[in-house]
């Protein structure tokens, strides 16, 4: 997905151009909007699997395991867990199962909820996604290709749509904890 020499022409700007001479004038930004998006985020997962890849790990994967280790007691409903990744609930069991499968989390009985489960990060896991955050925080997140100023723009935008898409509803970010 990643070229070794870059392109000698923008392929986005040229889909643009031909929207635009085939008369799709009031569609022509919307679509260039939709492919950049799609390219940057083909970009940037490209460069995230690099980073998981010694760990053995999906960004999916990944990402249940910080969301555990950020719980307080490293352990959520499978409830919770749908609602904060925001996926399916079979993608969610499809990942947990994975994820217990190679002893890096548990499925417990809910305490409360006979027909409920709780996630809960085993040692392993916490100590694996440790390790992976590491890596993504220095080959990704700390540089993700663009300016701090622009990352700043990029992610306002972003959460202005998805807000509008009713994605969640407050963009505002808490302030920082003193």
């Amino acid at each position: 997905m990643v070229r070794s020499r870059p392109l000698p022409v923008d392929p986005l700007a040229e889909a643009k151009r031909q929207w635009l001479a085939h008369g799709w004038t009031d569609a022509a930004d919307g679509m260039t909007v939709v492919t950049s998006v799609m390219r940057a985020q083909q970009l940037l997962l490209a460069r995230v699997d690099a980073a998981l890849k010694p760990f053995a790990l999906s960004f999916a994967r990944y990402e249940m395991l910080r969301l555990l280790a950020f719980s307080r007691s490293g352990r959520l409903p499978l409830s919770s867990v749908v609602a904060r990744l925001q996926v399916h609930a079979t993608t969610v069991t499809s990942t947990a199962e994975r994820l217990v499968r190679d002893g890096l989390i548990v499925r417990e009985p809910h305490p409360h909820d006979g027909r409920a489960a709780l996630l809960a990060l085993t040692d392993s896991g916490r100590i694996l996604v440790e390790r992976a955050t590491t890596a993504l925080n220095s080959e990704v997140f700390v540089d993700p290709g663009i300016s701090r100023e622009d990352a700043t723009e990029l992610v306002a935008i972003v959460a202005r749509m998805r807000k509008a898409a009713g994605d969640f509803a407050d963009p505002r970010p808490q302030p920082d904890a003193l």
